[in-house]
């Protein structure tokens, strides 16, 4: 579809079933790739150069999950390498996240003589378009339509060029996202070529061409900045040409990926696509993804809730992604190949996914998330014997714990939760950082100083402990799970460490020095990159960790002021600090960034439900489409998680806890939700009115006392009732 749900939505009727209709044609690839400018949607005035953090998502082809993410790149070192915004192409990679890493092997169709240095091509939107599983733009420069589609581990790239014009391509072999350490590229064949490109591991590619290939040059080029400048480290740029080459039938590659070896990438291209015709690989792509959203169908709504919808339900799918081969074997964390019997899987962006993105596969893809566990327990048993970390925590506790919980068991608990636990209880290297310290004080001392700059890095202490004490209370459920008796008592005490970094007479989480005094130059209002917190400000703290409400909420003198502190939280405008991640405000809630995303719902802790879901309304209806060309998030995508916290509301649920089987309800936008869960049945929510205050919440014909309902219930696929007013 082009880049806008204009046509194809505006015919639908308003408020009709899904059912009929693929759902495939309601995702937009673009939206999250573009990056918010002006000032009411940042939240402050501009004054520095500096780009905002996009959602940072990419509209090229791919699978869910899959090894191989077929996308432009319009800008190296941003995101995904894609900006809406930019003018010009530079090639067409074959990985991408959108953080600033991969973007893999890039490739440009060209004509002519190639100059090394000034090679990209200038496009415009209006001749792009992008679906599920399928790209498509022209490049100006060349007079090329370039299209791509995509198998799990195999692109496919159809270029028509005109048909004067002899066929080229430029394979940027020494450039990527990243700093590409090693690189290889060679004929291998009448009309085909293989390499390799080492930059955020070392991937391995054979290419099959339906012209013979005439020869390969390569040049010296130059690396280029962000924004295209020319500059910095020398590069090589590599033209392949082909014989008797003009006529109008496209020119076609076909190219498997392996982060094994050639002959492993030779294997995957002829078992997933040599054979196949680029509209059959299309078409295929479609399927998988029609199959994958058709999990969940809503009624009523919106056109553009339905949009958003389905669109960030397409978000949540495409990271973490696969590493291992047909065959099954997969480079470890130790550069071995081995072959253990499941598919290898990059590790989840736990710090920001594990809140909710993560849960969303335990029950749509559990065989998936049975293999990211395997995945991550193999590093951990390579790497000094921890589970793999991200940023603050090790929410890979959270992951295991709920993925168990939520029946998913086909993968080892003993292992993994023998991985958990020295995390918890056993400082070393590639474990929690500053574990000693916090062993021994139950908290992580901050910096002693003054007049910080936002953007320093020291050890986010507060963060740190805030989310070290719900890893422990993670871990602790494990411990349970398997009758370590000792561990899980220690465990919960340890869960309570939050409460050493509340300070009573600011009612808010501060740091404390390594003497135990409290850091003296505090102020809540004042956001840091790594400094007390992570990426927030104290505000954006409040109320975590979510295993303990009652408490987090015991540590005010009364649930009216608890009310009275989110009131001012929602209120107290933004101070005006201009800082690249976090945008997208109310008050002083940040929805552009993760730490508060659990904030709303403090309100169903001290009786006000019903401002909770006026803020969650706000959120929906505000920070999904923003922007000029309404392709804007509020702030990055984060891999999925800022995707998957609309999905989650939107149904009318929130995996408060993600650690624990159950889920706080909130009020749905669409009139009734059609979850097919993973044992066959189909979970139904039915929303009735149209208000922000829950009257009553009926699962299956029976009250629900709290605002929780339990996975073990959803499981039996009955009818979860929401009345409103």
């Amino acid at each position: 579809m082009k880049k806008t749900l204009s046509l194809l939505l505006l015919l639908l009727t308003a408020g009709a079933p899904l059912s009929a209709q693929k759902l495939t044609d309601y995702v937009n690839p673009f939206l999250g790739t573009a990056t918010l400018w002006e000032p009411e949607d940042l939240g402050y005035v501009r004054h520095r150069e500096a780009r905002t953090w996009g959602a940072e998502t990419f509209p090229g082809a791919a699978l869910p999950n899959a090894m191989v993410q077929a996308t432009p790149v319009t800008m190296y070192h941003s995101g995904s390498g894609y900006q809406y915004e930019d003018k010009t192409i530079f090639g067409f990679s074959h990985t991408a996240k959108g953080h600033w890493n991969l973007a893999h092997v890039p490739i440009l169709p060209v004509t002519g003589r190639v100059n090394p240095a000034d090679y990209a091509s200038p496009f415009s939107h209006d001749n792009e378009s992008a679906r599920p599983g399928y790209y498509q733009v022209y490049l100006d420069r060349y007079g090329v339509n370039a299209e791509l589609t995509s198998t799990l581990r195999c692109a496919y790239h159809r270029y028509t060029f005109r048909p004067e014009d002899d066929k080229a391509i430029l394979v940027d072999i020494t450039r990527s996202n990243n700093n590409v350490r090693e690189w290889s590229l060679q004929v291998a064949g009448k009309n085909a070529f293989s390499g390799s490109q080492w930059g955020d591991g070392n991937i391995f590619f054979y290419a099959v061409a339906n012209y013979e290939i005439a020869g390969l040059k390569q040049e010296q080029g130059f690396q280029r900045g962000p924004g295209g400048r020319s500059g910095g480290q020398q590069s090589i740029v590599s033209v392949i040409r082909f014989k008797d080459s003009r006529g109008s039938e496209p020119l076609e590659l076909k190219i498997g990926f392996s982060f094994v070896s050639v002959e492993n990438a030779k294997m995957n291209l002829e078992q997933e696509m040599l054979s196949k015709a680029f509209d059959e690989v299309a078409s295929e792509a479609d399927a998988e993804w029609e199959r994958l959203l058709s999990r969940i169908i809503v009624k009523g709504g919106t056109e553009r809730q339905r949009g958003l919808f389905y669109s960030t339900l397409y978000r949540c799918f495409l990271w973490p992604c696969l590493r291992s081969d047909c065959n099954g074997e997969y480079t470890d964390v130790r550069g071995q190949v081995v072959n253990n019997g499941f598919r290898y899987y990059t590790d989840p962006s736990f710090w920001d996914d594990h809140r909710n993105k993560v849960v969303l596969m335990e029950l749509i893809t559990p065989d998936v998330a049975a293999d990211v566990i395997k995945s991550i327990s193999d590093k951990g048993e390579k790497n000094n014997g921890y589970m793999p970390t991200f940023f603050h925590g090790d929410h890979a506790s959270t992951f295991i714990s709920g993925s168990w919980q939520r029946g998913v068991h086909n993968f080892d608990l003993q292992k993994a939760y023998k991985l958990i636990l020295k995390n918890a209880t056993v400082p070393g290297r590639g474990g929690r950082r500053y574990m000693d310290e916090y062993l021994e004080r139950g908290w992580i001392s901050d910096k002693d100083t003054t007049n910080l700059p936002f953007c320093n890095e020291f050890k986010a202490g507060v963060q740190k402990t805030l989310e070290y004490s719900y890893d422990d209370y993670a871990t602790a459920q494990v411990a349970r799970i398997l009758g370590d008796t000792k561990n899980y008592e220690f465990l919960m005490k340890q869960s309570q460490n939050y409460k050493k970094v509340f300070d009573a007479s600011t009612g808010f989480y501060r740091g404390r020095v390594d003497d135990g005094s409290w850091y003296k130059d505090f102020d809540p209002y004042y956001p840091y990159f790594q400094h007390m917190w992570r990426e927030a400000n104290a505000w954006n703290v409040l109320f975590y960790p979510p295993h303990d409400p009652e408490g987090v909420i015991g540590l005010y003198p009364s649930k009216k002021a608890v009310e009275a502190k989110l009131d001012s939280l929602f209120t107290e405008p933004w101070r005006g600090y201009e800082v690249e991640n976090m945008t997208g405000f109310i008050g002083q809630y940040c929805h552009g960034n993760q730490p508060g995303h659990n904030i709303p719902y403090a309100y169903y802790f001290v009786g006000k439900q019903e401002k909770g879901q006026h803020y969650i309304n706000m959120i929906l209806d505000r920070f999904y489409d923003m922007g000029a060309d309404k392709l804007a998030y509020a702030g990055m995508d984060d891999a999925g998680e800022m995707s998957s916290w609309y999905v989650w509301n939107a149904m009318g649920l929130y995996p408060y806890s993600p650690a624990d089987p159950e889920y706080i309800v909130t009020v749905p936008l669409f009139d009734e939700v059609d979850f097919k869960l993973s044992n066959g049945k189909t979970l139904t929510i039915v929303k009735k009115g149209n208000g922000e205050k829950i009257t009553s919440i009926t699962y299956g014909g029976k009250k629900v006392k709290r605002w929780f309902v339990q996975d073990k219930d959803l499981q039996l696929g009955k009818t979860l009732v929401i009345k409103t007013k």
